[in-house]
């Protein structure tokens, strides 16, 4: 099964947009792998589109440490640096638990139908003993539904960025995880926090939840 990205949307996504989802998910999941070289014509043909929305989201990926450009060599797939996961939990360890506890605080009846749909998702793990790949864009759609329900663009753009980059280190280190699916399970009483409007302990189980995600990272190493 795949998960799309829960982010605000139009009723119809541009095709730089369309673009730029895609190639982000495939570089953040390493379908794209690490160092690989980005070819533009082969993209613009996987995904239908012409070179320019391909640019277009190029443009931002490099933002975003996707991707990175050296003159005249190209453009590649940015490796994974194990290094860099202390520097991205400093920053979710801040903001996760702000955008959970204002989740929790603003979060509309679509939100929590979402979150809620996301619950049934993951209370169904244990029975279907999905793969690792499946688990890890339940992961990323709940992260990415969290985000939006603060309804602070800022915010979720920035903790979106940063859960892909952590995303690619976990994706690298995924054999080594002992348990994979009890970690993504800890989402449910999280989000059942969020639907509930109890902003402390959402936030307090987001706190725990990444540095959960650090120790275990730390632990496959």
């Amino acid at each position: 099964m795949q998960y799309a990205a829960t982010e605000p949307r139009g009723a119809e996504l541009s095709l730089a947009e369309r673009a730029y989802r895609a190639i982000r998910d495939r570089l953040v999941m390493l379908e794209i792998r690490p160092g690989a070289p980005i070819n533009e014509d082969q993209l613009a043909q996987s995904l239908g589109v012409g070179r320019t929305p391909v640019r277009e989201a190029l443009k931002r990926l490099q933002y975003e440490r996707l991707i990175t450009t050296y003159p005249r060599r190209g453009t590649f797939a940015t490796e994974v640096n194990i290094t860099d996961l202390a520097h991205i939990s400093e920053v979710r360890q801040e903001l996760e638990p702000l955008a959970a506890g204002q989740a929790a605080r603003r979060a509309t009846a679509t939100d929590r139908a979402t979150l809620m749909a996301a619950l049934r998702e993951l209370e169904s793990v244990h029975s279907r003993r999905p793969e690792a790949d499946e688990l890890m864009r339940l992961d990323l759609s709940v992260h990415r539904a969290i985000y939006a329900a603060t309804h602070n663009p800022y915010l979720e753009d920035t903790l979106v960025r940063h859960d892909n980059l952590a995303t690619r280190i976990w994706c690298l280190f995924i054999e080594r995880l002992s348990d994979m699916a009890g970690h993504i399970e800890e989402h449910g009483p999280l989000i059942e926090a969020i639907v509930a409007g109890d902003p402390e302990k959402a936030a307090q189980l987001a706190r725990d939840h990444v540095e959960g995600f650090e120790r275990a990272i730390r632990a496959a190493i």
